[in-house]
């Protein structure tokens, strides 16, 4: 029942998004519509939880990362795919995001910050490119991607 009920919290926040363009106004928005103090982001949160429990979120494992594509593009999010990975004080590998990159921050322990930023949304746009950090604990974050296009440079 919890991945039906990620599904249509992620449709949701995704049928918001979807004729939005993906900048820092889309950031701004999604961290007035849906805050990091409000019942969506904190059903999201639990629900991350529960699905790693369970094993539907964060299934696959590579170092210190733990990451898996939830739902994939043209399913219940739209457009978009939704991935979650579970850091801890970690560099992740180089990517681009050629259609830009959606994300929460959901702390686990700790006071992580993701590419310095904490609890909340963020937006990288198109073209964009890093190599994911989380510093200063334990955090979930889960990446809403257009078409599901990301590019692993190996770098």
């Amino acid at each position: 029942m919890s991945k039906v009920a990620f599904e249509e919290t992620m449709g949701r926040i995704a049928a918001a998004i979807a004729d939005k363009p993906v900048d820092g106004e889309l950031a701004a928005f999604l961290n007035k519509t849906f805050s990091a103090d409000g019942a969506d982001f904190k059903a999201v949160e639990a629900l991350c939880r529960e699905g790693e429990k369970d094993g539907w979120i964060c299934e696959r494992e590579m170092g210190d990362i733990r990451f898996g594509r939830v739902v994939k593009p043209g399913a219940s999010a739209g457009r978009f795919s939704v991935d979650v990975v579970r850091m801890k004080d970690v560099k992740g590998p180089h990517h681009v995001h050629p259609n830009g990159e959606i994300g929460m921050i959901m702390p686990v322990a700790g006071d992580p910050k993701f590419d310095g930023m904490g609890r909340g949304w963020y937006v990288d746009p198109p073209g964009s490119d890093h190599w994911p950090t989380v510093t200063g604990g334990d955090a979930y974050v889960l990446y809403l991607l257009p078409e599901g296009k990301i590019e692993f440079t190996g770098k």
